[in-house]
């Protein structure tokens, strides 16, 4: 039976470590979403996450990142071009910790996607759901506490390392 992948992301609040953060992708259901993620996460096209920010987080809402190319929430780039197509829209913004798509419109999704914080049911059929945290939901709330209402975030908040898990499970200890 193929396994969806499991990716990470260590992230760092102004050079201070928060921790690590565990994904798994839905490549079941947005093969294509949740691949440009996972080479994004291992950098294999020889660009992605490493060293980018989290540079939106509302409380109670939404911790956005991804912006490769700008750093700012203005600019992106997905391993297929500029941006692709939203895949699909069945799985639904249901609770907090779920990876979405972030966007400016229909198909026009590039590398910037957001954590949600809470149930989310306004961005169902606007933005493409393709994973969740699987472990380090307490370190995706620390990085919440740096946000405001307006997304201004008070502290710089950096993916300072990312890739692909093998052979997930989550009774082995990584060194």
């Amino acid at each position: 039976m193929e396994t969806n992948p499991v990716v990470y992301l260590d992230v760092s609040a102004d050079d201070e470590p928060l921790g690590h953060v565990r994904i798994e992708l839905l490549s079941s259901v947005v093969p294509r979403t949740a691949e440009n993620f996972r080479a994004l996460c291992t950098g294999e096209k020889g660009f992605g996450f490493r060293n980018s920010r989290f540079h939106r987080i509302i409380p109670d809402f939404v911790c956005q990142g991804g912006d490769i190319t700008k750093h700012d929430g203005t600019g992106g780039q997905s391993i297929y071009g500029n941006s692709f197509e939203d895949e699909n829209f069945e799985i639904k913004h249901t609770g907090p910790g779920l990876l979405s798509m972030a966007n400016c419109g229909r198909n026009t999704n590039n590398s910037q996607f957001f954590i949600t914080l809470k149930k989310a049911e306004q961005l169902d059929f606007k933005h493409v759901v393709f994973g969740f945290v699987k472990d380090g939901m307490d370190i995706v709330k620390k990085i919440e506490s740096f946000g405001s209402p307006e997304g201004i975030v008070s502290k710089r908040i950096v993916i300072t390392d990312c890739g692909q898990i093998q052979n997930d499970s989550a009774d082995i200890s990584e060194a």
